[in-house]
């Protein structure tokens, strides 16, 4: 007893080094933040510390996966400011005195300010369609412009001055604004007809000349009434004869080719009759002056 007394005082019992009761207490688990089922399909991209390629992938992508881009959606059409093509130089008339006709475009495009030619655009029918009509007795090309008034007695001009990509992109009222100066040049170089190259240019001239009244109905391709002549002279000349075609343009789908080639008959038809008749007269006025 006594020695079990001088051995001290005994410690308290434990079961720490049988059992480790720690490792079964309960701790709340963190909870993880909530992540967009559509943003954690695809990683982070983050960029190499080398260069600009990146350095994770997608977890559904493998690595010779090609990646899932988003479709690009293309701009809608609209209205374009001339600062946005103000870069681009304007297309001069090719227009002279006493023409057969005067052919009336909508607008410069790209391709045809890019180039200085008119119709210039490989998709732009206008050259082709002149040929075939029979308005030109040879096929011409876009850099020959400058010439139809000398080779053929025909000019080119435009209700809107300014280039853009498409007529979209021009507004209402500078189409509107361009009809008087298409009067004054009537009223100018006389030509004995205007060919309007397309139907939105004639619904802004028939809307200008008519208080703002749409065609309608009225609407059709061809020759118009003797009413509708343009630059008229009241006593001194009747105006010019108002034919209406189809557009030329690449992205004018809503005639069949045949309809406009139907279409572009009518005044090859016109032009073809007119060249013979001023052919003859030529020569009765060549006759005329050696008999006297």
């Amino acid at each position: 007893m006594e020695a079990r007394k001088e051995a001290g005082p005994r410690e308290p019992p434990t079961f720490k080094g049988r059992l480790p009761l720690d490792g079964f207490r309960y701790s709340a688990p963190e909870t993880p933040p909530r992540r967009n089922p559509r943003r954690s399909a695809t990683a982070s991209v983050v960029a190499s510390p080398v260069g600009n390629e990146p350095s994770r992938t997608s977890s559904r992508e493998g690595p010779s996966s090609p990646a899932r881009g988003k479709k690009r959606k293309r701009p809608s059409a609209g209205y374009a400011p001339p600062s946005t093509y103000a870069h681009l130089p304007l297309l001069p008339d090719a227009i002279a005195p006493n023409l057969l006709v005067l052919f009336v475009g909508l607008n410069p495009g790209i391709q045809t300010a890019r180039t200085g030619h008119a119709y210039a655009h490989p998709s732009n029918l206008f050259w082709k369609l002149l040929f075939s009509s029979g308005v030109t007795p040879r096929p011409c090309r876009a850099d020959e412009d400058r010439q139809m008034p000398a080779l053929y007695s025909l000019g080119l001009t435009n209700i809107v001055a300014r280039p853009s990509r498409n007529g979209a992109e021009l507004s209402r009222r500078e189409m509107d604004d361009g009809v008087a100066l298409l009067e004054e040049k009537a009223r100018a170089w006389r030509p004995e007809s205007m060919c309007v190259v397309g139907k939105s240019i004639w619904e802004s001239i028939w809307r200008v000349r008519h208080a703002g009244r749409p065609v309608g109905r009225a609407f059709r391709y061809g020759w118009q009434d003797e009413a509708e002549n343009m630059g008229v002279i009241e006593g001194e000349w009747p105006g010019a004869r108002v034919f209406v075609a189809s557009s030329t343009s690449g992205l004018a789908a809503a005639l069949s080719p045949a309809e406009k080639q139907e279409i572009w008959d009518g005044l090859g038809a016109w032009v073809k009759m007119r060249r013979a008749e001023r052919e003859r007269e030529a020569e009765e006025d060549d006759e005329g002056e050696q008999g006297s």
